[in-house]
């Protein structure tokens, strides 16, 4: 769950705070009298565009750095909250002896906390079930790609927070796991298959399947650079689009960097086309020069920048080969640049 950024934030929490002092204009039994303090539930205080949740919904899940509603009753001489032990800092305008309006502090811990709201007043303490759950799993790519059913694959992201995963719909045995880092077991079945993470905050699918790659952090035979393109393999995972490793080549105006031949029939009836990521230190641009066709194709231009990008073709927008035989880029700005490739692989859908 994204945190909301709003343009009026002051406004709405007014606003917010007017429709909770209306309600409880309607209710009769509201009294304002000293009380031990009770919590009846909590709830967002806006909804995903920005505005005031009305009526008030229960939910015992929030997210840092996001604002919640508390509903109860003894709030009036409020102290002090803490969501996982961690306080979380309330303007005193925002409190009614019913209802606190508060953010929750960035720096709460989603992992190993008590999953308690806390709230201390002049009068005493109460506890109340919340768990602050992580952001949304970030799965940025799995290596090696074309790992056989039953071998071990490593995840790279982040938020991995008792998560489970699934390769196409099974779900796969987690051998070891870190926030950023898993290990898996690649179950039966898994080979064009889509990895999934999944936690308590959402999923995330990588858009590479199993055993389809060209090249991940190696060129997979029959495929390759030819070490006369005098290109580099840089070991770098934070600088990688896919696993650790990417190629590297500075490239002269109108030159290329070639890879060698082959032939591969299989891979137009099992794949749909071929994708993979590149970028440049400076605006470039190339074309895919797709199994020997030197002709100039707007089709297989495209831009790069300082951001990797991923560019896909389909079979038919490569003139829908009998096989394929040959992948190489060449430069097609007709100035020197330097340019890096990832993650070039077979397409499944």
């Amino acid at each position: 769950m994204k945190t909301l950024f709003l343009k009026s934030y002051k406004s709405i929490l007014l606003a917010v705070l007017s429709l909770i002092i209306i309600q409880s204009c309607d209710d009769d039994d509201v009294t304002y009298q000293a009380t031990a303090p009770s919590v009846e539930f909590v709830s967002a205080s806006v909804d995903s565009d920005g505005q005031p949740v009305s009526p008030l919904t229960p939910t015992t899940i929030g997210y840092a750095n996001n604002t919640y509603v508390i509903q109860g009753k003894g709030f009036a001489s409020l102290r002090h909250i803490y969501f996982n032990e961690t306080e979380s800092y309330f303007n005193p305008n925002l409190i009614t002896d019913t209802h606190i309006i508060v953010t929750i502090n960035t720096n709460t811990p989603y992992e190993n906390g008590n999953n308690k709201l806390k709230i201390v007043t002049g009068i005493g303490t109460v506890e109340y079930d919340f768990v602050v759950a992580p952001p949304s799993p970030v799965f940025k790519s799995f290596n090696p790609i074309n790992a056989a059913d039953g071998e071990e694959v490593t995840l790279y992201g982040n938020y991995f927070v008792n998560p489970t995963v699934k390769v196409g719909d099974t779900e796969a045995e987690i051998i070891s796991k870190s926030l950023t880092e898993m290990k898996i077991k690649l179950p039966a079945d898994s080979q064009g298959k889509k990895i999934t993470v999944t936690t308590l905050s959402g999923s995330n699918t990588w858009d590479t399947a199993v055993g389809t790659a060209i090249f991940d952090d190696s060129f997979y035979a029959p495929w390759d650079f030819e070490a006369w393109n005098n290109h580099t393999y840089v070991t770098d995972h934070s600088a990688a689009f896919q696993g650790n490793v990417f190629i590297k080549k500075e490239i002269n105006g109108w030159d290329n960097i070639q890879g060698n031949w082959g032939w591969d029939q299989d891979a137009v009836t099992k794949y749909t086309g071929i994708k993979f990521a590149v970028r440049s230190d400076d605006d470039g641009k190339l074309e895919l020069i797709f199994n020997g066709d030197w002709s100039d194709s707007e089709v297989r231009q495209f831009t790069t920048g300082k951001d990797w990008k991923e560019v896909k073709f389909t079979w038919s927008q490569l003139n829908n080969p009998a096989a394929v035989q040959n992948i190489t880029f060449k430069e097609f700005t007709g100035n020197k640049h330097t340019y890096y490739f990832d993650n070039i692989t077979y397409t499944t859908e």
